[in-house]
């Protein structure tokens, strides 16, 4: 972390034997709270070679805004409750974006219909 600036935070998170699933179920309940401490965006990735393995993500602009969000009341509640389903320790790690993008495609390009499925051949 660059100085007392935010960035985009990694919590790396291995789930207990057989309990992926019920892991990806209980990032799929804490990582949007994200947003109501602070947090512009938040992300949770599944690895594909090891289904065990996750990243959860989120962009602070204030680190102190993170710090409320993991060491306050909903995070704690939401440990205590799924603590059987991830190994411990957990620990977390700063980082700064250096490079990002996305494909932008102008509406006019686009297929009459295209938004719903039915493009031109699908008629």
């Amino acid at each position: 972390m660059a100085g007392d600036s935010g960035g985009i935070i990694h919590i790396p998170w291995y789930a207990t034997a057989l309990r992926s699933n019920d892991l990806e179920a209980a990032l799929e309940e804490i990582a949007p709270l994200a947003l109501r401490y602070g947090a512009s965006e938040y992300e949770v990735i599944r690895y594909r070679d090891d289904r065990y393995k996750f990243i959860q993500t989120a962009t602070f602009e204030d680190p102190a805004d993170f710090e409320r969000y993991w060491y306050g009341e909903d995070f704690a509640s939401w440990r205590q409750l799924n603590s059987g389903f991830y190994q411990v320790p957990v620990l977390y790690g700063w980082t700064d974006r250096t490079s990002h993008g996305t494909a932008v495609v102008d509406a006019a390009d686009v297929p009459a219909g295209a938004a719903s499925g039915a493009g031109p051949d699908d008629e």
